[in-house]
């Protein structure tokens, strides 16, 4: 009987660890390893793009992918993981509870906006960090053209001012008046609890912030966070009110809640701790990947972060090493001591840093295209064609 790979989740992730087992056991020319996908669709979300309009066209198919190099997928949402019996019980595409058994499990179902217990959010707010929940702020902003001219109906607040906070609001204003038109008095607002505009994004960066907010027309009320969020607006914490008929929520991101099933220690964000292989420490048959793993990607300290840049080379290494542990070879510890970021500004353009300090290397235009680049090319699947997906599968090309 052939033994099974169990990947849960089909994100960056979840795909490049499929492709990856599937190279080494091609390499080693070995046929009795079945490796299965199950995620509710058979399809990359880029995630990393939702900000963006035109969010329902952010998904890129990977069925065909799948299919050439002979992963096998199935539709479904995982719900429990039981690690004495090796089983994980999911919902299939019609309703019905399955059980799928396995050998080797590795762990990619990512991470998700954790709704705040903050009065009015969960009813009035909006955020993109679902492809669902990116749809839904657009046909809000759209409903906007239907409404009589308020200033509430011209302003955006938007909660956190981190990579997510910025990418949104600087968006905002160029989406704002494709819908509204090019006199109406655009209000975006950043609500963040710094003292400093783009503080938390590093000293350098933070120059390239202010400006871009200053050009795009994007303010920031600091020194304060939002308490309270209604149909017309938002409370702060300094007292202040913001009329507004929409708010994005950008901030508490945590790992999926499958990591509590899986005894093992997490972090304060609930990723699983993992050793240099990726395997889930005190677990000798299951890897943890992406969002869900709390990995060091360095020797001086530093830790993967939620971000697609580390979940593609966290996902290339875990499908490499569970499939070296079957086969009994050399797994391929992970490193990715290189970490760069490359902030969308909107209309200004974008700014493209190297370092865990965040030096700034290029800004507006330059780094514009880059981040164009790096959106529309570099993080999307490979093309169906298996030894091309094959080849880009390996665990040593490296993301930066």
């Amino acid at each position: 009987m052939k033994q099974h790979i169990l990947v849960i989740g089909a994100g960056f992730g979840g795909m490049w660890t499929a492709l990856s087992a599937t190279r080494l056991f091609d390499i080693h020319g070995h046929n009795d390893v079945e490796v299965t996908v199950l995620a509710p669709q058979a399809e990359l979300r880029v995630r990393p793009r939702f900000y963006e309009p035109n969010a329902h066209q952010l998904a890129a198919p990977i069925g065909d992918l799948f299919d050439v190099v002979g992963v096998k997928f199935i539709k479904g949402a995982a719900q429990t993981i039981d690690v004495e019996q090796k089983q994980v019980g999911y919902v299939d595409a019609a309703g019905a509870r399955q059980v799928c058994s396995y050998d080797k499990l590795v762990l990619a179902t990512g991470s998700s906006l954790a709704s705040p217990n903050i009065p009015g959010v969960a009813e009035h707010a909006f955020d993109v960090d679902q492809i669902e929940q990116a749809v839904r702020l657009e046909n809000h902003l759209k409903a906007l053209a239907n409404q009589p001219e308020s200033n509430a109906r011209n302003t955006v607040v938007v909660a956190g001012g981190g990579f997510t906070g910025i990418e949104t609001a600087t968006e905002m204003p160029t989406r704002l008046r494709a819908i509204l038109g090019d006199r109406a008095d655009i209000n975006v607002i950043i609500v963040d609890r710094g003292d400093k505009i783009g503080g938390s994004m590093g000293e350098e960066i933070a120059e390239s912030i202010a400006e871009a907010s200053v050009a795009t027309g994007v303010k920031w009320h600091l020194k304060a966070s939002v308490v309270a969020v209604d149909a017309n607006g938002v409370t702060l914490s300094d007292g202040a009110r913001i009329d507004a008929r929409t708010v994005v929520w950008t901030t508490g991101v945590r790992a999926s809640s499958l990591t509590e099933q899986i005894p093992a220690e997490r972090d304060r964000l609930g990723r699983l701790h993992v050793d240099a292989h990726l395997k889930v420490i005190g677990q000798d048959d299951i890897f943890a990947t992406g969002d869900v793993a709390y990995a060091a990607s360095d020797e001086i300290g530093n830790y993967a972060l939620m971000t697609c840049q580390h979940a593609i080379s966290l996902g290339r290494h875990a499908g490499n090493n569970v499939a070296a542990q079957i086969l009994g070879v050399d797994p391929t510890p992970y490193s990715q001591p290189k970490y760069v970021t490359c902030l969308d500004l909107g209309a200004w353009g974008a700014v493209y840093t190297e370092g865990w300090d965040r030096q700034v290397k290029l800004i507006k235009q330059e780094a514009k295209a880059l981040k164009t680049q790096i959106n529309t090319q570099w993080i999307y699947p490979p093309a169906a064609d298996r030894v091309t997906a094959l080849a880009s599968a390996d665990p040593m090309i490296p993301v930066a």
